[in-house]
This record gives structure tokens, sequence and C-alpha cells, in this order.
């Protein structure tokens, strides 16, 4: 019985293996069918049909995202209008606040705090996190806006699909504490090409988990080709290898104080929110294909608002 009991774990174990392969390649081959073909066909003729100017910031912003991948600025270089910062401010510092009023009742033991974390990033606890309704939050506004919307859509050359809006509260951790999940080095895995906002709502040093990234490590940059990304490809690289092979000198740490606003295309190697210190709070946005969502990803929210009231690369991005 024992040797049955191995050559059906054996089979069940090979099964699994051929299962796994399998949905990798559907996925895989059904992200190049709409990116070449289909969802990422259409968008782009969008764009060239409804191509609008971008101004000599916004110009700016996509010329250092062409080059490096990334671009750092003050929010409001780029969102000049105060009534839309006051807004995201009293927004997300309310989310701050609540979150470390929850976290002191958790540490008393006081009844159950409603944190939003997920499995395996428990140190993140999240505004919104998945399956909400959202419509007049102001920090879905400002990333609906054309002063962000028009620059994903010029760096990704489409109308882009807004697929996630949140604010994150990353909770500091002994500094022995083995990073885990994104504060590792990685690629996302969603799509080969997409744009992220971070939004910082505190002032972050090297205590407080700052963003890092690989400028170079997309599109024909000197580390695009180090595990290069491919849907459901190796995302997190064995870390004792990557600093082998991208040296110190090549990262760039974005410490930075509050309002300042990183762009950055994520296919590129990056990880963040090892706080130790302090804790990090930033608002985030994210920008991607339409094939993105078609074969790999849902969006986190659902857009409950007046679509008559958004024009039409609007409307695409949250639709």
């Amino acid at each position: 019985m024992a040797t049955v009991h191995r050559n059906r774990t054996k089979l069940a174990s090979r099964a699994h293996h051929v299962a796994s392969a399998l949905e990798r390649r559907g996925i895989r081959a059904t992200y190049r069918l709409h990116d070449s073909l289909l969802s990422n066909r259409r968008s782009r003729r969008h764009y060239e049909r409804e191509r609008l100017p971008l101004d000599d910031v916004q110009s700016r912003v996509v010329d250092s995202l062409e080059r490096e991948g990334c671009a750092v600025l003050p929010f409001a270089e780029l969102v000049p209008d105060e009534g839309v910062r006051a807004a995201v401010d009293e927004e997300l510092d309310g989310f701050a606040r609540r979150t470390e009023e929850a976290l002191a009742r958790e540490a008393a033991g006081d009844g159950d705090p409603a944190l939003r974390r997920r499995e395996g990033k428990e140190f993140v606890v999240r505004l919104w996190s998945y399956d909400v309704e959202l419509a007049d939050e102001p920090w879905l506004q400002a990333s609906l806006s054309h002063r962000l919307l028009d620059v994903a859509n010029a760096y990704l050359r489409m109308w882009s699909k807004l697929e996630y809006v949140d604010a994150w509260y990353s909770v500091p951790d002994a500094a022995d504490t083995e990073r885990r999940a994104s504060q590792r080095w990685h690629r996302d895995y969603n799509d080969r090409r997409l744009l992220k906002a971070f939004l910082y709502l505190v002032d972050v040093d090297e205590g407080t988990g700052p963003f890092e990234y690989v400028p170079g490590s997309t599109g024909g940059g000197p580390y695009s080709g180090e595990w290069p990304w491919e849907p459901l490809g190796t995302n997190y690289p064995p870390h004792d290898e990557l600093v082998e092979r991208v040296p110190e000198s090549a990262i760039r740490t974005f410490t930075a104080p509050r309002g300042t606003l990183i762009l950055c295309d994520t296919s590129g190697f990056h990880r963040g929110g090892f706080a130790t210190t302090k804790p990090r709070v930033l608002a985030t946005a994210t920008y991607s294909s339409p094939a993105s969502l078609a074969s790999l990803t849902d969006r986190n929210f659902r857009f409950a608002g007046d679509l008559d009231a958004l024009d039409g690369s609007q409307r695409f991005a949250v639709s």
C-alpha cells in the first residue's frame, strides 16, 4: 500500500505541475493575443485619434520615464490645484489617523480593529483594499484627472486602465526582520509596461521604508535583461543573485518629504515598505494596458460615479 500511495503522490504532483505549466502557457498566450491584436490594439487607436497635448511638466515626466523608468517631483507641480490637493490630504490624513487608532486598540486587545490587511502582507494596512465601490473620493478623482491620466496614456502610448487605487500604511518592523513580499526586489507581474504613482503622505527617510528602484531595468535599459519580464515569469529573483548582477550604485532610493510624487514603471525592479522606525504612509495608483485586465488582473474597485460626467479616456480608464 505504501508503494501505491507513493505512486499516487508522484502522479498527483506531476499532474499539478503539468496543469500549472499549461495554465501559465495559456495566460502568456492570452496576454500576447490581447497585447498585439485585441484589447491593446483598440486602445492604441483611441490614443492616436484623440491624443491630448502635454504641458512642460507632463512632458518632462514622460521623458524621464522613457529614459529611466521613473520620475519624481512635488505633487503640487503636477497637480497645481490647491483644492484637489487639500481634499486628498484630508482624506488620507484621516485614513492614517484611523489606522493608528485601530492599531493602538489592537495592541491593547480592545476589540476588532477591522484593519484591512492581506495574508502574507500583514505589514501593510490598506484604505480600501479590494472589492469596493468608489466614486467621488479625492484620491480616485486625482488619479483620474488628466494631470495624471494623460501622463500614463502618453507613457503607455495607449488609453490606459486605472487598475488600482488605494492608500497604504506600512507598520514598522524590527530592523532584523526578514523582508517579505513586496519588501523584496521584484518586478510587477501584471503588465510588461505599466505606470504606478506613489504619493508620500509623510516625510520618508531610511527608517520609513523608502521606495527603491533600479533605473534601466525596463525597456532596453542595461538591467532589463536580468530575469526579463514576462507574464508569470521569475518576478522575485533570489536576492543574493540580484545584488551580484545589479550594483548598489545602480539603485535609486527615494527618501523624500511629504508631498513627493513618484511615478515609475514597476515592470522594472523595485521594492519598498520595509519600515523600521516610523510608519510609511502613501497613496498609490496603477495604470496598465487593457491586456493586463483581460488576462491577468481585476480592478480593485468598481466605479460607482456618473460615467456621463467623464470624457472618453476617463470613462475608458474606469470601465
